[in-house]
């Protein structure tokens, strides 16, 4: 069983940035400082709640001086978090107040308010009656009663593919078929911009996702200011070889089980073109920090310990005061 949405992973230009406005103006929690097990000279900043619970967490590889990315087809489109009933005017009122670029729209029927990070990443929040499990930051610059529990959905856009005139939705057959996601909603749109298409919004275990078929977006440019990939939650070892086995045997090409400290990956590209992570629920973040200290120190994995002295001197200073 897929339990969720596990974590959402982007691609920033500048670390300080990037920190300004998932701490200070989203009032998430800085988690984890580490940096990309695959390509240690670049952090992997880790953000979520008090502890890192799996599902709140947005998490960034930062890489610097890159060009700017572009919004398209073959990638996660935008990350939506839910917030308290009653909070999104005083949402409205902080991005304002913050100078960060902003919008509403209604979708689905529910009102959504849009913000673009300083890359232009697009971030969404909607309001949630229910109350998600997550552990509550103090420390949060924004009021408990405004702030970000987890993240509700993200919305995908796959490659459009068809077959004469029929379009190919072998993703949503995906979805479905094997993973089991539950079709909840679906909505059609047609417009002398848009043109005709549709998005379609699917039950995935806690969390949702958006199959967005937009024809008027072109292909991705995966660079700053766009989705990396998403991941969703295993809950443990077993469960994710199984799942393992599971794609393979559906002819879905994998990576062999990845060990990221914090929680084990395998990542595959569901047949849109959007990267998949299947992630672990733990053993979690607090394995080589305190509770008091997650996101203070870089934590570095084992096989590069010994480029600690490299790696200060490479990577950007960060301020998190």
């Amino acid at each position: 069983m897929i339990l969720g949405i596990h974590h959402v992973t982007a691609i920033a230009e500048d670390a300080q940035k990037n920190v300004d406005f998932y701490v200070k103006v989203l009032g998430l929690r800085m988690i984890k400082k580490t940096v990309n097990f695959d390509d240690p000279g670049v952090y992997h900043l880790y953000y979520g709640d008090g502890v890192g619970t799996p599902g709140t967490l947005m998490t960034f590889f930062v890489y610097r001086q890159i060009r700017q990315g572009v919004r398209g087809q073959g990638e996660t489109v935008s990350v939506t978090f839910e917030v308290p009933v009653g909070s999104l005017d005083r949402w409205r009122e902080r991005l304002a107040r913050l100078g960060v670029t902003f919008g509403e729209e209604e979708i689905f029927g529910k009102r959504v308010v849009w913000a673009l990070d300083p890359v232009g990443l697009r971030i969404e929040l909607e309001e949630v009656a229910e109350s998600t499990k997550m552990d509550v930051w103090s420390g949060s610059t924004v009021p408990a009663e405004d702030a970000i529990r987890t993240i509700r959905r993200v919305t995908v856009a796959p490659f459009q593919v068809s077959e004469g005139n029929q379009p190919v939705r072998r993703s949503e057959e995906l979805f479905t078929e094997l993973f089991g996601w539950e079709p909840i909603a679906r909505d059609s749109h047609e417009s002398e911009t848009r043109g005709s298409g549709f998005r379609e919004r699917f039950r995935a275990g806690v969390s949702e996702v958006d199959v967005l078929r937009d024809p008027s977006l072109g292909r991705r440019l995966n660079s700053a200011g766009t989705i990396h990939h998403i991941a969703f939650r295993n809950a443990d070892s077993e469960s994710q070889e199984a799942w393992l086995a599971t794609l393979l045997r559906n002819g879905v090409h994998t990576t062999p089980v990845q060990e990221r400290n914090y929680f084990r990956s395998i990542y595959f590209r569901e047949p849109g073109g959007v990267l998949f992570e299947f992630a672990t629920d733990g053993p979690g973040f607090l394995i080589d920090e305190t509770y008091e200290t997650l996101g203070q120190n870089l934590m570095l994995p084992p096989q590069v310990e010994d480029l600690r002295e490299q790696l200060n001197e490479v990577l950007q200073e960060i301020d998190l005061s």
